[in-house]
């Protein structure tokens, strides 16, 4: 999901950049005080888990993410908690890098709010069956939308990434089956023990 410096063209990085600038505005200004502690929690698990990057080939590497789980959690504050721990990578294990962190924070972020939003009723089923594979869907569509994003970032910036592109979908696929069966393990344990982490205001979803 990292994208090394100087890759990317200037116009898609300054795209990258407005998009996830607004993402986090608006992520914060929906920021419910008393989320601040789980914000904190999930940008640390965030930032645990991308550490450990199997390189790809090229500018491209392939890790966990856990950007499904932000999203339930969250909502639109998946976008300042993801991008905090981006940036800790970013400076201390050079991880991506600073000029990127506009287009990965979007890439990232932006198909957990999606998904977060489409998957919750499922998740707040009562039949198991629709539950989990709602929460499956989650944990795997956000990895594979975070990987279409950094695909179309490579494209828009030139012909000569097209096979780099292709190459960060086809190498995420087994990442979105594990994200998938690990956002389902986790969110079934977290509305057992603490089920009102799942209690959304509307204002936290939809402003």
């Amino acid at each position: 999901m990292h994208i090394s410096e100087g890759v990317l063209s200037p116009q898609v990085l300054i795209a990258g950049a407005a998009l996830a600038a607004a993402g986090t505005a608006i992520g914060l200004r929906k920021l419910d005080q008393e989320k601040l502690p789980l914000v904190g929690v999930l940008s640390a698990t965030f930032f645990v888990a991308s550490l450990v990057q199997v390189p790809a080939g090229g500018p491209i590497s392939m890790h966990l993410v856990l950007n499904g789980v932000c999203g339930l959690l969250l909502g639109w504050a998946a976008f300042p908690a993801i991008l905090v721990g981006l940036i800790l990578q970013a400076l201390l294990f050079q991880f991506g890098g600073l000029t990127t962190l506009g287009v990965t924070t979007f890439n990232i972020a932006a198909p957990a709010v999606l998904m977060g939003f489409v998957c919750r009723k499922g998740v707040e089923s009562r039949h198991p069956a629709v539950r989990m594979v709602s929460e499956f869907l989650c944990g795997s569509c956000s990895v594979l939308l975070a990987a279409l994003g950094v695909a179309a970032a490579l494209m828009a910036t030139g012909q000569s990434f097209w096979t780099y592109a292709a190459t960060e979908v086809l190498v995420h696929i087994p990442v979105m089956i594990i994200e998938g069966i690990f956002t389902m393990f986790a969110v079934e344990f977290l509305l057992k023990v603490r089920p009102e982490m799942f209690h959304y205001s509307s204002a936290s979803v939809h402003g």
